[in-house]
């Protein structure tokens, strides 16, 4: 029962504070670097002791390393770095096999009744500790109170709770004999216990001292030892260590001494080198600061002279630079008196101003002199005359010689020149002089080559791409001869900026200004050219090209260089003439565009009418030509050429506001141009819609005709009603068409000209595409509304000519009662669907909801007026019902509620033909919205004279 106790308690898996104790003890052990089997006691067991004698001297080594490393630094209050913590393996053993060998050993020793290695008092035996068992209980050595004094365990035990972690821990209590045991712990009891280890204890006791001792000392390590005269000592020499011991230690404290000593007098020595070192600093800083002051006397001395040096060496400048002034006047009056000698007469001049050599000094002085005699009062006329006539001949003689070195591409001998020219107005002379003299500019034949190579053969009939190759070409030569041009005048002039200024400007001005007059002749808004030339387009066209390749110059010769010059607005400049009037002529080529293609579309209608001569005249009007039919593909065509004309707004305006009045007036011509042809194609379906109408009512007679001429009539009537049925999808296939083409222009507008307006003029022109629209709307309803009419007009001719009055009568001859739709229903729902095909597929949203309501509507109206000729039996008002319900699916498909519950209350109405008299009053109890149409078509009843029914209505009149 104890024993199981004691294995639960020290069982870190069952027990939860042997547990804690484990893991308190384990980081207890890292933090020190130690191992379990380090904390094993060798002198309180022997076992023990005869387990590390066996082990290898390295792992005693280690063993005994660790345990100081452990001493110090529980002094230091220190832990092990966390580095060499995390190498730790506490409970890694070295014991547990020697230990189980020793113990083999020493049962097979006590079999053969063998000694043991070590001898043993039977005190030792009585009153050992209890062995460890190495590994198989790790805590119950630990946790057992002894009664030995165990050096390692107080080692542990003093670094445990030094760090304050025992209490509380593995069950330990302060109460625990062996924790009160721990806090007894002595430093000195502990050092002597580990010297101990190695020798003999030599402490003396006294005989008096010993208290129940029997004859025997406790040594400190623990041990008992006999009585000393009884035992003899196991290390006679100590008593010479001893002597050894004490006396070095009073030569120790002698050396002590002598070196204290030593320390005083060099610290006595270290003050007063001290104080001297002192003393040395304060006179040095004094020194210093002397030093410093003469420095800064010094300075100022140097920079006071230094002001006066430049004060001095500034009159100097100034006395030397009056003296050369002084010097240059008094030549320049010499020679002034020289030009003033004899007026015209330049041979009795220096030598200076005759010397080829001397040029550039005489030139200079040249330049000098009128400066002086303009200034000077009156008496130098004639030297000023002199001066200018010389100036004018040394200028000249420059440019003689210039050019003779340009024409042998010397270019030193030009830049000399050029460099002495500059010194007259800033050498505009030479400039000019050298852009003129090239040959671009005065070979006759390059003019002619230049028209020639753009032209060609066919003057401005060569077209508009083949201008444009035409100008490419040139303009990459003249930029060639450009980027030459500017090499030779970098190399000579000494500014070459102004020099490429006045070239780049008479290349533009002179040369393309030529070749532009040659291929924009402004044509006459009042004589236009004829189309078969071109018309307005070609000049536009060409208008186009010139200006976009003649831009792509300016920018290469901006490129290549031009000094200051705009070339760019220069180029500009030369298109004004052209660009002011642009607006008028793009508008003008556009009607002249139009008007050409609605004389073609008269032609071949004219054609076309020619070409079918033999065909009757009601039948040519009523059928219309192709050419005279809306066709998408125009309207397409008018947008390409206004999408063109927008282009070249683009291209001509380069600011917005000019910009946006252009795309805006070029778009009211699009939809003018589309307006007009939408509504006159619609005027043209109209017109065949009349025709058909007029034709139905020529072949309108009366009811007292013969058979012959009722029959002729009839037939009459027939083609009149195709020719209304034929018109009827023409005028829907021009409506289709007019819907295409309005959203063709409504798609242009979202994608080019919206994205071209600002806000207030996008919203102008939303409102002038409105109103175009609106109009082509206006002409396709009143058409609309005709296509009904002539509807109309065969439903009721079907219904007269179809529909008889047996049709809702009781059979004479007994038969039974035709329940199937009558013929007229079936012709009138057969001529429906046919015609009304062709309007479902050209109508759309609500320009076909509108139609078929109002032609649902009409049709309603019409059967009601039509079966107010007749009167009804109770089987005729069945066969009306099955009338009606076959109207009424018919209608269904035009998707409009309305007219489909008209055809359903005109099918309730239709029951008063069938119930009998006294019941028709309840007809009106549910449904008083049909009360009207009702008491009309009651009066048609076959019986409603016989049944009395007259009466009855006027007692429910009276009622209601």
């Amino acid at each position: 029962m104890a024993s199981s106790l004691m294995q639960w308690l020290t069982n870190p898996r069952r027990n939860w504070f042997a547990a804690q104790h484990y893991k308190a003890l384990c980081n207890r052990l890292k933090k020190y670097g130690l191992r379990y089997d380090d904390l094993y006691d060798p002198m309180s067991d022997l076992d023990i002791k005869e387990a590390l004698a066996r082990l290898p001297r390295e792992v005693v080594d280690a063993r005994n390393q660790r345990l100081k490393r452990a001493m110090d630094l529980s002094m230091k209050h220190e832990y092990l770095p966390e580095d060499l913590q995390a190498l730790q393996t506490p409970f890694r053993g070295y014991l547990k096999e020697m230990l189980a060998l020793v113990k083999k050993e020493n049962a097979e020793r006590e079999a053969l009744g063998a000694l043991p290695l070590y001898q043993r008092t039977a005190e030792e035996t009585t009153a050992g500790s209890p062995s460890h068992d190495h590994g198989a209980k790790p805590f119950g050595s630990f946790l057992k109170p002894s009664d030995h004094s165990c050096t390692l365990e107080f080692l542990i035990s003093w670094i445990s709770i030094s760090n304050g972690i025992t209490e509380g821990i593995g069950g330990y209590s302060p109460s625990h004999p062996g924790h009160r045991r721990f806090q007894d712990f002595s430093f000195d009891a502990l050092f002597g216990n580990l010297v101990n280890e190695l020798l003999p204890s030599f402490q003396e006791h006294d005989a008096d001292g010993a208290d129940g001792g029997g004859g025997q000392d406790a040594l400190p390590n623990g041990t008992m030892r006999g009585l000393q005269g009884t035992a003899t000592p196991m290390f006679p020499a100590v008593e010479d260590l001893l002597a050894l011991f004490k006396d070095s230690c009073k030569e120790l404290v002698d050396l002590r001494q002598q070196i204290d000593g030593r320390l005083q007098n060099l610290k006595k020595e270290v003050e007063v080198q001290d104080a001297k070192h002192r003393q040395t600093l304060a006179e040095l800083e004094k020194g210093v600061d002397g030093l410093h002051q003469s420095f800064q006397r010094l300075d100022s001395r140097i920079s006071s002279v230094g002001q006066t040096a430049a004060k001095i060496g500034d009159h100097l400048q100034s006395a030397d630079s009056q003296r050369k002034t002084a010097s240059q006047t008094i030549e320049l009056i010499k020679y002034l008196m020289e030009f003033n000698s004899s007026p015209g007469d330049l041979m009795e001049l220096s030598p200076l101003f005759s010397d080829d050599s001397r040029v550039a000094e005489a030139a200079s002085i040249a330049q000098k002199l009128p400066v002086g005699a303009a200034n000077a009062s009156r008496g130098l006329e004639v030297a000023v005359g002199n001066l200018q006539d010389y100036c004018n001949e040394l200028e000249n003689r420059l440019l003689s010689r210039f050019d003779a070195a340009s024409q042998r591409r010397e270019l030193s001998t030009m830049a000399e020149c050029a460099k002495i020219l500059s010194q007259f107005n800033r050498g505009t002379s030479a400039m000019q002089h050298y852009v003129a003299s090239r040959p671009m500019f005065i070979d006759v034949e390059v003019m002619n080559t230049d028209i020639n190579l753009v032209l060609g053969d066919q003057g401005l009939q060569a077209g508009p791409s083949n201008i444009a190759r035409g100008l490419s070409t040139l303009y990459k030569e003249i930029t060639d001869t450009v980027r030459k041009e500017a090499a030779t005048i970098m190399a000579v002039f000494p500014s070459p900026n102004d020099v490429m200024s006045i070239l780049v400007q008479r290349v533009l001005e002179q040369r393309v200004s030529t070749i532009l007059d040659r291929l924009l002749e402004k044509p006459s808004l009042v004589n236009l050219p004829p189309v078969s030339q071109g018309g307005l387009l070609l000049y536009l066209r060409i208008f186009a090209v010139a200006y976009e390749k003649t831009e792509d110059l300016a920018k290469e010769l901006q490129s290549v260089g031009c000094g200051d010059l705009d070339a760019e607005g220069l180029t500009e400049s030369l298109f004004l003439p052209h660009k002011d009037e642009y607006p008028e002529y793009e508008q003008a080529s556009l009607q002249q565009l139009y008007q050409l293609k609605m004389e073609e579309l008269r032609a071949e209608a004219q054609q076309q009418s020619e070409s079918t001569g033999t065909i009757s005249r009601s039948k040519a009007a009523i059928s219309p030509s192709v050419s005279q039919q809306i066709s998408v593909t125009i309207v397409t065509e008018f947008v390409r050429w206004n999408e063109e004309a927008i282009s070249r707004c683009t291209l001509f305006s380069s600011q917005p506001t000019t910009l946006a009045g252009n795309v805006r007036s070029v778009f009211a011509c699009l939809l003018g141009q589309v307006s007009q042809y939408l509504t006159e194609g619609l005027e043209r379906a109209r017109e065949s819609l009349n025709e058909a109408a007029a034709l139905r009512d020529r072949f309108v007679i009366g009811a007292s005709v013969s058979r012959r001429v009722a029959a002729a009539a009839a037939s009459a009537a027939e083609a009149a009603a195709a020719a209304g049925e034929s018109s009827f999808r023409s005028f829907m296939i021009a409506v289709q068409r007019c819907a295409s083409s309005v959203a063709i222009l409504q798609q242009y507008f979202s994608n080019t000209i919206s994205r071209l307006l600002p806000p207030d003029a996008h919203a102008a022109s939303l409102e002038e595409m409105g109103t175009a629209v609106s109009s082509v709307e206006g002409a396709a309803q009143k058409g609309l509304q005709q296509c009904i009419e002539t509807v109309m007009a065969e439903v009721e001719r079907l219904l007269s000519a179809e529909q008889k009055t047996t049709d809702y009568r009781t059979p004479d001859d007994g038969n039974a009662p035709d329940h199937r739709p009558t013929n007229a229903c079936i012709r009138v729902v057969a001529y429906l669907s046919r015609v009304l095909e062709s309007a479902f597929s050209a109508l759309e949203g609500l320009n076909k909801q509108s139609f078929l309501t109002d032609l649902g509507n009409r049709l309603h109206k019409g059967l009601i007026n039509h079966w107010q000729k007749f009167t009804f039996s109770a089987s005729g008002g069945l066969r009306l019902k099955r009338d009606i319900t076959e109207y009424g699916e018919f209608v269904r498909s035009f998707n409009a509620p309305s007219i489909d519950e008209n055809f359903e209350l005109l099918g309730i109405v239709a029951n008063v033909f069938i119930v009998a008299p006294e019941s028709l009053a309840s007809l009106f109890e549910g449904t008083p919205s049909i009360r009207k149409d009702a008491l009309r078509f009651i009066q048609l009843r076959d019986d409603f004279k016989t049944a009395k029914i007259s009466s009855m209505l006027n007692s429910f009149k009276t009622d209601s």
